[in-house]
């Protein structure tokens, strides 16, 4: 006795109009009469714009570093430090009436000076250089040494900047978390 033949599958294809009978289908529909109702009335002008030959595509690295660098500022706050300008570093009086530099603004959640502000972007930034890391590590050409080595760094990466931030907040706000 022969096995049954079986047919291969066929993929669902939808019936002309079929998709405005859904919902989403309708309001897809709607929203293309929408955005076409001001070229019902305005022409398109026909530009035949070139680009420059000095302007090339940025590389996906050049791009990854401004972003990175941009969260980095804008993480410690670097608006913020234009906007009220803050020291760098604050001092305080000891009991012995001598002045000793302060890096963190203690019992101000919303108040940073420069350098925390900076350290605090750091740990962030290393924070998720770490998570980049570990992705990583899903490449199937990495070899399995480098492999172990990559995440190793990625969660050492991870781990040394929660708990460095963590200490930051007990410095900032003694007793937090207790």
């Amino acid at each position: 006795m022969s096995p049954p033949e079986f047919e291969p599958l066929k993929p669902v294809v939808p019936k002309a109009g079929a998709l405005a009978n859904w919902p989403s289908g309708r309001r897809i529909s709607e929203m293309e009469t929408f955005y076409s109702l001001p070229f019902t009335i305005l022409e398109i002008p026909c530009l035949k714009l070139k680009r420059p030959s000095w302007f090339h595509k940025p590389s996906a690295m050049f791009v990854y570093s401004l972003v990175l660098v941009s969260y980095f500022l804008v993480c410690g706050g670097v608006i913020y430090d234009v906007i009220v300008e803050p020291p760098s570093i604050g001092s305080t009086v000891d009991e012995f009436g001598h002045s000793r530099p302060v890096a963190f603004m203690p019992y101000r959640v919303n108040g940073q000076y420069i350098m925390e502000g900076l350290a605090s972007s750091f740990l962030f930034t290393l924070g998720g250089l770490g998570f980049v890391i570990l992705d990583h590590t899903h490449n199937p050409n990495t070899p399995k040494l480098n492999r172990i080595l990559l995440i190793c760094v990625g969660f050492l990466c991870i781990v040394v900047s929660f708990f460095t931030c963590w200490v930051f907040m007990r410095m900032k706000l003694p007793g937090y978390l207790q």
